[in-house]
C-alpha cells in the first residue's frame, strides 16, 4: 500500500450505500467504518478513492449478505485533482470486495473504469483491473 500523489477529496460518508463493481456476489454494500480515518469529536468520517472501508453487504447472493467485508472505494462522483492539474469524476460511486485487509480482491472481474489513485495504492486490486483511468 501506498501514498495516494492526488487530493482527493473525501465525499462519501460513514452509512452511505454504495454499489459494487466486481463478481464477488455482493451488490449492495453500506459503508459501516473507514480504517485509519480521524477526526474531531462528533463530526462523521468520510472517504474517497483509494481508501479501505469496512462495509456490510445489503444487497446481494444470500450467502454474502449480512457479512461484514473490506472494500476498496475505486470509483466516486464528486471531482478531484491531480499533481498536473488534471480533474477526475466518474459517473457513479464503486467499490470492490476484499478478501482481507491486505488487499486481494474476491472478485476476479471489475465492471468499469478504476481509478488510478486506487490501483496504485492497491496492487492487488490493478492486477484484476482492465481499465485503468
Amino acid at each position: 500500500m501506498q501514498a495516494v500523489k492526488a487530493r482527493v477529496v473525501k465525499s462519501i460518508n460513514q452509512g452511505s450505500l454504495i454499489q459494487t463493481c466486481d463478481n464477488s456476489g455482493a451488490k449492495l454494500i453500506r459503508i459501516v467504518s473507514i480504517m485509519g480515518s480521524k477526526t474531531v469529536k462528533g463530526r462523521k468520517p468520510s472517504c474517497g478513492v483509494g481508501d479501505l472501508v469496512l462495509a456490510s453487504v445489503r444487497r446481494g447472493n444470500p450467502d454474502m449478505r449480512k457479512q461484514v467485508v473490506f472494500a476498496v472505494l475505486v470509483r466516486q462522483k464528486k471531482e478531484y485533482r491531480r499533481p498536473d492539474g488534471m480533474r477526475i469524476k466518474f459517473e457513479d460511486n464503486a467499490a470492490v470486495v476484499l478478501k482481507d485487509d491486505k488487499g486481494n480482491p474476491k472478485g476476479t472481474i471489475f465492471k468499469g473504469p478504476v481509478a488510478k489513485e486506487a490501483a496504485d495504492k492497491w496492487p492487488g486490486v490493478s492486477k484484476v483491473a482492465s481499465v485503468i483511468v
